[in-house]
């Protein structure tokens, strides 16, 4: 069964820290979740994430699902867990991020979404209660609901009719999911997600809304879409406010390392994002000392570790001027040992923030780190 235990909260922030139960294993929080959009995380192995990352739960996407490799692979295939070999939770986004991104090629209705397929341009329809039964198919720990993300910057009138349109498509998932049964013998959690732009009102009215629907947890979307990082710390702020306490909180899409620590501090339990891994294969690195750009030049004849600091054994292995000789030689090793230590990193940072939330040291510990995070080393 889904459950969830907060363990400690910091006195002088909102972070806390604390334990989802699912039947694929314990998630301790707070967390961060690797992006497998299409059932793999780019260029890692499931032994890789598992060993050298230590992630806890993964997220994959439905939208890209949906298309490839297909519900019909996936049923046969006896859901997304065996198909990729990954025995630990996974989390599948409902495809409303993708349907928004796709702006040219979908139509949004009152019954749900017509959209084109990136892949070859067929024709598809995403309603929320087929949302519901891709996800079933797919048998993902903790599935969201179809909502409509809407940009930025918004004006009010189209936020306010979209998160209307948000609202009755969670409504109308909760009815669906409440009529049939999980596909496979595991516990599956709907999340709804909370819209409505950067308009404290709109935010205020989303999170009443969704806290009333009692769902396993609850989730924030519609940031990180080219806002100021202030503007998407106090919409996060006042979202969490109104929130249930005893329902774990998921922010989408989010983000940087000092992101990280700053959602942590205002109470968000979950996070994922592509950056650590996409600019992992350009060879921007992240670490406590900051940021760096391992294919310059000054690291040529530096043979420290990549990350001083970092617990994860390959940084211990590979100096930084390996590391660089590999991108410059175009080697695809490089783009795994990349992606390796960013991914490793945003776990460490988050399993960091979660050890001083327990030890009552998180303040203090926010304020050193943030301003070292974003240094360019």
């Amino acid at each position: 069964m889904f459950q969830f235990e907060i363990e400690a909260v910091c006195p002088d922030t909102n972070a806390r820290a604390g334990k989802i139960y699912t039947d694929h294993g314990i998630i301790e929080t707070p967390i961060f979740m690797p992006v497998g959009t299409v059932a793999s995380v780019k260029g890692i192995t499931q032994e890789q994430l598992h060993h050298y990352i230590q992630a806890q739960i993964i997220l994959a996407n439905t939208y890209h699902l949906f298309l490839r490799p297909s519900m019909e692979v996936l049923s046969q295939a006896k859901g997304l867990h065996r198909f990729m070999n990954w025995n630990k939770p996974i989390l599948t986004d409902s495809g409303g991020y993708q349907i928004f991104s796709i702006a040219s090629r979908r139509k949004i209705t009152q019954e749900g979404v017509q959209f084109s397929s990136h892949i070859d341009g067929s024709k598809h329809w995403f309603t929320p209660e087929s949302v519901i039964e891709a996800q079933r198919i797919i048998g993902s720990d903790i599935q969201m609901v179809l909502d409509e993300c809407t940009p930025y910057p918004c004006e009010f009138s189209y936020a306010k009719k979209s998160l209307a349109l948000t609202h009755n498509w969670a409504k109308r998932a909760f009815s669906h999911i409440n009529k049939i049964s999980p596909a496979y013998s595991h516990t599956q959690a709907l999340f709804p997600i909370v819209q409505g732009s950067t308009f404290p009102e709109l935010r205020r009215e989303s999170a009443s809304f969704i806290t009333e629907l009692n769902a396993y947890g609850n989730a924030i979307g519609g940031l990180s879409v080219g806002e100021p990082a202030e503007m998407m710390y106090d919409i996060t702020e006042i979202v969490c406010e109104i929130l249930p306490t005893t329902k774990p909180r998921y922010l989408m899409g989010v983000g940087t390392p000092q992101n990280i620590v700053e959602s942590i501090a205002r109470g968000i339990d979950m996070m994922d994002c592509v950056l650590p891994s996409r600019n992992a294969r350009h060879g921007i690195l992240y670490s406590y000392e900051g940021v760096l750009n391992i294919k310059n030049n000054k690291f040529k004849y530096d043979f420290s570790p990549i990350d001083p600091n970092s617990t994860c054994s390959t940084d211990l292995d590979y100096s930084r001027a390996y590391l660089r000789h590999l991108f410059v030689a175009g080697e695809l090793l490089a783009l795994t040992l990349a992606s390796i230590h960013n991914l490793h990193f945003y776990l460490q940072l988050a399993s960091d923030a979660r050890k001083h939330i327990l030890e009552g040291t998180f303040a203090a510990w926010k304020r050193d780190v943030v301003a070292q995070l974003g240094n360019r080393i």
